[in-house]
């Protein structure tokens, strides 16, 4: 059972002095039968009151409300988690009856967000491949295993190509991005042949070998195995999800996973910093939090009102 301490700061700095900074975070661990909590300690200028509550998938989300004058918002997060290794789904279940399964619940209420199609100009095109790839006589498992590896040989790691604002389209034209960006195209292919499956934010935690993903928040997905349940799917590392990852939150893509986003009343001009930096239970750290804070272009979206002081920018942490 590996033990980390995940250190995760998230650093704006504006241009000048804003206010009535309104954000909701999304970094408290999920907690289950695979992660333990040990402890979270988290720090945010100003030291507001964080309201906590659980949103409809079951994910802890806080707010937070900073209305005095600041030139930066530092929230720094540091949490000890243990996660434990689970068992694959068994190969004894027929084939048939796991692709039933799935016919059967695909509109019971805990699974119809999770098979909903985005419009997609490219969608059939996608269609085709996810069929294409995969036969109904194979196992769920394997259907959703062989196409978590067609992202990852198919589209390439490059990061600053997307923002969180690209369309699936542009990427499935580009066949190029990060993280967030694999995960989608996986989602969407997964739901094309009738798989439940949902996006997943958190922490990629690699101890002796490279994962891309480090030093920044991560994204895979998961899919609903008949007879197993939820179980995740990296397709930026084409691996089955394990004890090296650490789960923050659940949704159906990721606008419903945002590890910080919030609005602020002020110039639109700011700058995003992200770090994270994993230790393991002997105290060993690859890197430091000062080596892996890091520039990020945000996301603006700007709405101004008939007083031009007045924009209110929203403000989206990207996952690698």
């Amino acid at each position: 059972m590996p033990r980390f301490i995940i250190h995760h700061v998230t650093k704006y700095t504006y241009q000048a002095a804003v206010r009535d900074s309104a954000n909701q975070i999304m970094l408290f661990p999920v907690k289950d039968e695979n992660q333990e909590l040990l402890s979270q300690q988290l720090v945010i200028t100003g030291m507001p009151s964080v309201e906590i509550y659980r949103d409809y998938y079951g994910n802890m989300i806080g707010t937070f409300m900073n209305v005095d004058p600041h030139k930066e918002l530092i929230i720094d997060s540091k949490i000890e988690i243990i996660t434990k290794s689970r068992e694959l789904p068994s190969t004894q279940i027929p084939v048939e009856s796991e692709w039933s399964y799935l016919q059967e619940i695909h509109s019971l209420v805990p699974f119809i967000d999770f098979l909903k199609v985005e419009s997609i100009t490219a969608l059939n095109e996608i269609k085709k491949v996810a069929t294409d790839e995969v036969s109904k006589n194979i196992a769920v498992f394997a259907a959703a295993n062989d196409l978590n590896e067609y992202v990852y040989k198919n589209f390439k790691y490059i990061k600053g190509v997307t923002s969180v604002e690209t369309t699936l389209d542009e990427i499935w034209k580009l066949k190029a991005g990060v993280c967030q960006d694999f995960a989608h195209i996986l989602l969407v292919m997964l739901r094309l042949i009738n798989i439940p499956a949902r996006y997943v934010s958190g922490y990629v935690c690699p101890r002796n070998s490279h994962l891309r993903g480090e030093g920044a928040t991560h994204a895979w997905v998961e899919a609903f195995i008949p007879f197993y349940g939820w179980l995740g799917f990296d397709p930026t590392n084409n691996c089955v999800v394990n004890d090296l990852h650490v789960r923050l939150a659940v949704g159906k893509n990721f606008t419903d996973c945002s590890p910080v986003k919030g609005t602020y009343r002020g110039m639109s001009a700011h700058t995003l910093e992200v770090g994270v930096s994993v230790s393991y239970e002997d105290g060993i750290s690859p890197n430091e939090i000062s080596a892996t804070l890091k520039a990020q272009a945000p996301s603006l979206t700007t709405a101004t009102t008939t007083n031009s002081y007045r924009r209110f920018i929203e403000q989206q942490q990207q996952q690698q």
